[in-house]
């Protein structure tokens, strides 16, 4: 046995599983070939931004079009930034967003897939295993500097102008211990992390191919790195590392934060035996601002919680769409060629994503989530509407849920058509948009009367059309019988007649019509007018125009 043998067997004595036997365990997946596995591995912080989500999704698409796996791991090895239960807000928000993972933790200590645990606090048995390995190989040794060591040693580096800091070479105090050495601390009890005896040179590089970016060309990592705390949890690093291959993950799809890590992760690989994943880094979602751009900040931006979504009413076809349009700039063609198609028709492809940052748009959201609620069914307007209200408008709810018919009756109006109507971009725009069916939230708005349109003109046009109104009618006798009142009153019901000599009439039939809209609404402006009155019924209708008119005569 030599020493690096022995030395593996005096820190990890309780270590037995070998390496292998973890390849037996968690063998190769039966995948087809081309099958990507990708995974999504937040930390359990409870907050889930929607730069996660975007990667998250663009993960999940990867493993979709190819009939691969995508898997949701928990890293956790840094316990000061995790928050009781923070998993199951992440997960609740993915779900939310249909963002489903095939395999991985699934909730509060739930988990699915044969190749967990999934958290990584649960795996420290795997992580000492492969890390005794990298100490028998002497490809990982112990260092017993202290905190206020490597403070000297870094200020050290200040004072010589070093133009690398860390522990590396010569600042390495601990890698070339003796065996001796190294007993003798360790049986003294002298707390200990384990690093990596990096082979990197200062003058290396390496090239890899970004499946984003496309090649980079970066240095070496030549830092000795810290694998396992002086506790035995393992670092990010290193713990990543490990799970990726033994959860046979082909694809690491993350921020592009994380290039500057890509050699010393390359270099974990390769120590460890394990074959290298494809790269491919995601640039953030980025905000205007003072004309700059920075990325979207959780302290300074409320749209940087995918949370803010949720409670302003956006469905998750909305918001998943606008990420798209952000993933792949051909998206928005497709869509407007298949407007009702599910999002899990669209070709997505990782290499047409943008090597910039996205720019996140507020206004380009809404105009994506009109289209998107545009093409719902009156049936789908209501389930959302509904489970909104349900969390965020209580009275709301109540009045939808009082008569569902009738509330589905209401999101009918316009809705099926070649060209539906656009006016809602998020739910808790609901209650505006339908107060007028609702005497509880109806409000009158006489006033509001077309400029070329006086009070008197007002009461006028009201009183010869209550005598006139039929609730039976059909809508072209309904709209003749508008037309039939404007002559008679100094009205054109020819648009076009009144643009071409204004003088010789009151208005048109627009003019007449709008007044009937607003007495009966309050508004100038509302989907089919006709199919507003069929819903309201002949007495409340009646009641309107009455009220209105009474109004108008004051």
């Amino acid at each position: 046995m030599n020493d690096f043998e022995k030395l593996a067997e005096l820190l990890f004595p309780d270590v037995h599983k070998t390496v292998e036997q973890l390849e037996e365990q968690f063998p190769p997946r039966a995948l087809k070939e081309g099958a990507r596995v990708t995974r999504f591995a937040p930390s359990p912080t409870g907050f889930l931004h929607i730069g996660g989500l975007f990667a998250a999704l663009i993960s999940k698409l990867n493993a979709q079009t190819t009939d691969g796996v995508f898997i949701l791991r928990i890293e956790d090895t840094d316990k000061k930034r995790e928050i009781e239960d923070g998993v199951s807000e992440i997960i609740k928000g993915l779900n939310a967003f249909g963002v489903t993972v095939d395999e991985g933790v699934v909730g509060f200590n739930q988990e699915k897939g044969d190749y967990g645990p999934y958290q990584q606090s649960h795996r420290a048995g795997i992580y000492h295993v492969v890390v005794k390995k990298l100490v028998t190989e002497g490809l990982a040794y112990p260092c017993f500097c202290t905190e206020e060591e490597l403070s000297a040693l870094r200020e050290k580096q200040e004072e010589e102008g070093t133009a690398i800091k860390g522990y590396f070479g010569k600042w390495a105090k601990c890698r070339d211990l003796t065996f001796d050495e190294q007993k003798a601390l360790i049986e003294s009890g002298k707390p200990y992390t384990l690093r990596l005896r990096s082979p990197g040179r200062e003058d290396g590089k390496i090239k890899f191919d970004d499946l984003i970016k496309g090649k980079i060309e970066i240095a070496e990592n030549i830092q000795d790195v810290v694998l396992l705390k002086t506790d035995g949890i393992p670092t990010y690093h290193f713990a990543h590392a490990v799970d990726d291959h033994f959860m046979r993950t082909t694809h690491v799809i993350r921020g592009d934060e994380w290039i500057s890590s890509v050699p010393l992760h390359i270099q974990l690989f390769k120590a460890c035996g394990f074959r290298v994943p494809k790269y491919a880094h995601i640039s953030p979602i980025m905000k205007e601002e003072n004309g700059g751009k920075r990325k979207l900040s959780k302290r300074k931006d409320p749209e940087a919680a995918v949370t803010y979504y949720a409670e302003q009413g956006y469905p998750k076809e909305s918001v998943i769409d606008y990420l798209l349009t952000l993933a792949n700039s051909n998206f928005e063609d497709w869509r407007r060629a298949n407007p009702k198609a599910p999002q899990s028709e669209f070709p997505f492809n990782l290499k047409k994503m943008s090597v910039s940052g996205a720019l996140f748009d507020l206004t380009k959201l809404n105009d994506v989530s009109k289209n998107v609620i545009s093409v719902m069914t009156a049936e789908q307007v209501l389930s959302y509407a509904l489970s909104w209200a349900k969390d965020f408008d209580s009275e709301l709810y109540e009045l939808l849920s009082r008569d569902t018919e009738y509330a589905k009756a209401i999101f009918s109006v316009d809705r099926d058509t070649p060209k539906p109507r656009k006016d809602i971009a998020k739910f808790n725009e609901i209650r505006a948009y339908i107060a007028y069916y609702f005497d509880e939230l109806y409000q009158n708005n006489y006033s509001e009367m077309p400029e070329n349109i006086t009070a008197d003109m007002a009461k006028e046009i009201l009183s010869a059309y209550i005598g006139r109104y039929k609730p039976d009618d059909s809508k072209d006798e309904w709209f003749a019988g508008i037309k039939d009142l404007c002559e008679p009153l100094g009205y054109t019901p020819n648009v076009k007649e009144y643009k071409k000599n204004p003088d010789l009439y009151k208005g048109h039939v627009g003019d007449v019509s709008t007044v009937i809209r607003i007495a009966v609404t309050g508004r100038r402006n509302t989907p089919d007018l006709y199919s507003i009155m069929q819903i309201l019924g002949e007495d409340k209708v009646k009641a309107r125009m009455k009220t209105a008119l009474a109004f108008y005569k004051a």
